[in-house]
């Protein structure tokens, strides 16, 4: 997921960090805003629902072609 967003919002992101935790955290983050929480969000997300949420924030003006097209 983490080379997916990279790939895809090269202008926008400067890195993709994981942090280890324990506990089965799983939290995507936008600078302080939360993208995604695996519990809150009920399990893993797809790639594309995740990317839609990540360009919402840091691009919204920007089409992402078929993904956009399937949801």
């Amino acid at each position: 997921m983490a080379q997916e967003l990279l790939s895809s919002f090269t202008d926008e992101l400067g890195e993709v960090a994981l942090i280890p935790s324990s506990g089965g955290v799983f939290r995507v983050c936008v600078d302080a805003e939360q993208v995604w929480e695996r519990k809150a969000d009920g399990g893993f997300p797809e790639i594309a629902v995740l990317k839609q949420r990540v360009r919402n924030i840091v691009a919204p003006q920007r089409d992402l072609g078929h993904i956009d097209d399937k949801h």
